[in-house]
């Protein structure tokens, strides 16, 4: 066998010579699925989360294994690199390569088999872990490896990275828990994999054809390389660095699956995967224990591990200080036990005495001198987790530090040496001047992720990093250890391969490369053959981006639009399918162009010097991928690096159309404050003439707004009208005075929850005052790029604010996108303004207001269920802690819905092309939830688009808000149905549309049909 023979891959870059158009043409031709080479697509799937850019040659998204195939086929006609695509999260750069990249996860994403009884099922690529794990969960089985980014990595991507995680602690990477592979060679062999007894490896190898040819290549690598295997792969659980060729040795059943786990895409694509199963404990509980410092925490590792913990992570303080700085996670770091580093050491079992058995022991066992606390509260120990998941995120971006990549953020070393390494590792550290930079990980495995300062973005910076990641390969080397312990070599490790294995096995690496792809066409450059770690930089030393003028100031990017497009680690969060809010428009389409990473790598594109996005503020690509971002916000606070891009988007807006007629919509929407006024003078007239269907088309027509939607009608009194009438505040006001803002929202279409919270502030103890003049917060302005007017309309607010705003006087924001607008991006678009900081320091919600300055004040007891859906951009700017806190205090036993944005989201919804993505976000989580709800269940909303997003849905719900339930509450007995028009269409609450200089009754109707929701589309 050891005379078979063993070729080399042909050394080729990925080829200019491809015949792209002949290529395009083939694709679309015979694939059953999307093939996209446009120079959008193109610019989003350039980088992965790691250092490098390559930009593809394009892009297909099959729609079953069988057009993958049909795809590899094209390729090999002309002979075009080819890149299988999981997620796209990896931080080693070996998921971007100047190739044709197929992107499994929108449509091959299928649970295809389950085997309960031997635990096992069989799965495409693109199915995501954690959809793959709530769906199991109906077995009591899940998939055991389990990453950090379990929310949006696919398997496919986890078998390519062979991944870990926590969970690797008891079930090992993914190269342990596979059954079979089914794969497809470049030249066309398709084949399942997977362990081979003697007998069937006899068998298959006595044939002719390819499969034939493959065994025995793979059986001489055996013979030819095993004792090199046994002597120098690292005898350690996480090493995941170079190819698995141990995979083949006797003792471990010539697996051939095995052998393929973790190449990145370098020999075959995963068409198939057959994966082994565990079952889901029952009990678990967590430890937490605090040290003086990480190197001691990890010196204690081998100890700990006696107990048979099955997580058992390492996280330094300064971790934790980051977390901090960022506001990520408050909850769970208050409740850390006292120290500087800590480990957290979860058990699971069966049955609760197994597990508090465990715990016991562990902290009976443990030093005196070291801190614990245990957790078994289910909350709690999902928050505690979040800390340790929140890693890459946190060490990112961090305010007053530089800014820190990966490049050596992955090393794992034998367990009872990690500390000494650690040691070491600082000392590194020290040696090239890059401070202290954080250290966390999968200690019960001796993994250590960091990620550190390197400046890449001069020649001196590049090189600096070049010579600190040889001497840490040679460190980690001395030490048994491997490169990589969890994220694969790509690029940022394939060039050090050969001071951890050495050249003879560098060139079993190759000639094993040679036997599955010996064209080199496979994501060449990646593992073997590689390309350096300095060269095909992300930044790089002759990064020198467009730095535009922008209207808002981007403080935390250091005024300039170039970092904050540049912001983004590629962590994928926002591709995520459940849980917050980010990123709608993702979870609706599952396009990488419309989720928050792949539009801010179109920004990031359009600010580089050698882009294929070359138009500026002009280019037609970023406003396409901009246009299905709803602006929710939900990016603000989900995204671990803070993107914000509805702030991005309407920067975008501002310039693109700078000078040029816009959308229909941004006439009727973004104007609609003053078409609301214009309305008020004749608002029976205008809800008549919006009820007819004629001239509702015709406004629909004007203002660019969706046909689907209905238009909201004007109350007939507006709340300021009333509050004159009224004639000003009443009670004693013993706990001061409040200024109430009138926004267009409660104004013109829901007065009565202005009235509601009067009479609810007053009740608390607060004297209310409503300004004189009309005023405004620029949203409708805002959110359609108008940032000049804007910038005006918040200087006429100040102008009539300025006087209590200097006195101290809280401000009440009752419409909560409102209320964000003063809290956060009013003083970007304003920032020489004190008084403007003020505004964003004074500014409160009604829940706020009354747990601040009211504690004691008790409302009646509503007594009642309520379910509740958060208004995206107060769960983004203004958190709902206090809200639960009152809705508590009035006896309502809220279900706060954990399912993301309503979908209509201001003018969105109601925009012409965006009703199907609107609705379409509703229905996944809101309606079925209200529709759930018994009719004794309340509906809470304050945003006027999540109401008007449940009524215009035929619901039959009327939701209410939270100013409205305490007012209630004060008069028992009393209706709580709000006094809200309610024609044919709906009372629906978003931006009514004044399509321009239109008449009083088109901009009436106009604006009724903007409230409506917008179409999914393009």
């Amino acid at each position: 066998m050891s005379q078979v023979d063993l070729p080399l891959p042909v050394v080729r870059r990925p080829s200019e010579e491809v015949a792209v158009a002949g290529l395009e043409r083939e694709l679309r031709d015979r694939v059953d699925g999307e093939v996209r080479f446009d120079t959008g697509t193109r610019a989003a799937y350039s980088t992965d989360g790691s250092n490098y850019r390559q930009v593809p040659i394009g892009v297909v998204i099959p729609r079953t294994v069988e057009a993958a195939e049909e795809a590899v086929a094209v390729c090999r006609r002309y002979d075009a690199p080819l890149l299988s695509r999981g997620g796209g999260t990896s931080l080693a750069g070996e998921c971007c390569n100047t190739a044709v990249v197929l992107d499994w996860s929108k449509y091959c994403n299928r649970l295809l088999s389950v085997d309960a009884g031997n635990r096992r099922c069989v799965v495409e690529p693109g199915i995501v872990l954690d959809d793959l794990n709530r769906q199991l969960a109906a077995y009591g089985l899940q998939y055991g490896p389990r990453p950090a980014t379990h929310p949006n990595c696919t398997l496919g991507g986890m078998i390519g990275n062979n991944s870990c995680g926590s969970t690797a602690q008891a079930y090992g990477k993914v190269v342990d828990n596979l059954h079979r592979l089914e794969v497809l060679t470049y030249d066309g062999t398709r084949l399942w994999v997977g362990r081979t007894d003697d007998a069937e490896l006899e068998r298959l190898m006595s044939g002719e054809g390819r499969e034939a040819e493959l065994y025995r290549g793979a059986a001489a690598l055996r013979d030819r390389y095993a004792g090199l295997v046994r002597e120098r792969f690292p005898d350690i659980p996480r090493r995941v660095s170079g190819y698995n060729l141990d995979s083949l040795l006797p003792e471990q059943g010539f697996d051939v699956a095995g052998l393929l786990t973790g190449s990145e895409s370098t020999l075959v694509t995963v068409l198939r995967a057959e994966l082994e199963l565990v079952p889901v404990h029952t009990h678990s509980a967590l430890v937490v224990l605090g040290y003086r410092d990480i190197c001691e925490a990890a010196d204690h590792v081998p100890e700990v591990l006696e107990h048979e913990p099955v997580a058992l992570e390492g996280v330094d303080h300064q971790l934790i200080h980051f977390q901090q700085k960022k506001d990520l996670n408050p909850e769970a770091l208050r409740i850390l036990p006292g120290g500087r580093a800590y480990l957290f050491v979860q058990f699971a079992g069966d049955t609760r005495a197994e597990v508090e058995g465990r715990a016991r022991a562990l902290i009976a066992a443990k030093p005196d001198d070291v801190d614990h606390t245990w957790y078994d509260d289910p909350e709690e120990v999902r928050g505690l987790w979040r800390v340790r998941e929140s890693g890459l995120g946190a060490t990112a971006h961090v305010p007053g530090q530089p800014d820190t990549w990966e490049g050596w953020e992955d090393s794992a070393v034998p367990v009872d040496r990690l500390g000494d390494y650690l040691r070491d590792l600082k000392r590194l550290y020290e040696e090239f001047d890059y401070g202290h930079p954080s250290v966390y990980g999968h200690f019960g495995h001796g993994c250590v992720h960091t990620r550190i300062p390197f400046d890449l973005e001069s020649a001196e910076g590049v090189a600096r990093m070049r010579a600190f990641v040889e001497k840490a390969a040679d460190l980690v080397a001395s030490y048994g250890g491997s490169l990589s312990g969890e994220h694969g070599d790509g690029q940022s490790r394939g060039e050090l391969l050969v001071r951890m294995f050495g050249p003879e096995l560098i060139e079993a690496f190759e000639r094993l490369k040679g036997l599955f792809d010996p064209g080199n066409r496979m994501n060449p450059g990646k593992i073997v053959l590689p390309y350096r770690v300095d060269e095909k930089l992300r930044l790089g030393a002759d990064y020198r981006p467009w730095e535009p003028e922008t209207a808002f100031s981007y403080p935390h990017d250091d005024g300039q639009f170039s970092r904050a497009a540049a912001r983004c680690v590629g962590v994928g969060k926002c591709r995520s399918l459940e849980g917050g809010v980010m990123c709608p428009s993702y979870r609706v389409t599952r396009e990488e162009e419309h989720s928050t990473r792949g539009r801010a790598r179109l920004l990031f594109e359009m600010v580089r010097n050698d882009s294929p996005v070359d138009a500026g503020w002009r280019s037609p690509e970023v406003r396409d991928a901009l246009d299905l971002c709803l602006a929710c916000k939900g990016c603000k606070t989900d995204c671990p690096v803070n993107v914000d891009m509805a702030t991005y988007k309407a920067e975008f807006l501002h310039h693109h159309y700078k000078g040029r007629l816009r959308p229909l919509a941004h006439y009727s929407m973004g104007w609609l404050p003053a078409a609301a006024r214009v309305a008020a003078l004749a608002p029976r007239t205008v809800n008549a003439l919006a009820s007819m269907p004629w001239a509702a088309r015709t406004a629909k027509t004007l203002g660019g707004v969706a046909p689907e939607r209905d238009v909201p009608l004007f109350a007939e009194q507006r709340f300021t009208h009333w509050w004159r009438e009224r004639g000003g505040p009443c009670g004693d006001g013993h706990r001061g005075e409040v200024v109430l803002w009138p926004d267009t929202f409660t104004d013109h279409f829901h007065p009565a929850v202005g009235r509601a919270a009067v009479e609810v502030l007053e009740a608390a103890g607060f004297r209310v005052k409503v300004p004189d003049a009309a005023v405004c917060c620029a949203l409708t302005w805002i959110s359609t790029g108008q940032l000049g007017i804007a910038k005006r309309v918040l200087g006429h607010t100040l102008d009539v604010l300025r006087e209590d705003l200097r006195r101290g006087t809280p401000v009440v924001g009752l419409e909560p996108s409102c209320t964000a607008v003063f809290r956060a991006d009013a003083a970007e678009l304003l920032p020489e303004d004190p008084d403007m900081d003020r505004l964003r320091d004074q500014t409160r919600t009604l829940a706020e207001l009354l747990v601040e300055r009211a504690g004691d004040w008790q409302p009646p007891t509503v007594g009642a269920r309520a379910v509740v859906q958060r208004h995206c951009h107060q769960y983004a700017v203004m958190g709902f802690d206090a809200d639960r806190k009152v809705l508590e205090r009035a006896g309502v036993h809220a279900d706060v819905l954990d399912e993301g944005c309503c979908g209509l989201a201001g003018n969105f919804g109601f925009e012409k092309g965006h009703y199907e993505v609107s609705m379409a976000c509703a229905e996944a989580g809101l309606l079925p939830a209200v529709r759930e709800a018994d009719e004794s269940t309340l509906v809470l909303a304050d945003g006027f688009s999540c109401r008007t997003q449940v009524e215009q849905a035929g619901t039959g719900r009327t939701p209410l808000h939270l100013a409205e339930v305490l007012a209630a509450a004060l008069h028992e007995g009393q209706d709580t149905t709000p006094e809200r028009p309610a024609p044919p269409g709906a009372w629906a609450l978003v931006p009514p549309a004044a399509a321009g200089a239109a008449a009083l009754a088109l901009a009436a109707l106009v604006s009724r049909t903007v409230r409506r929701r917008k179409g999914p589309g393009r």
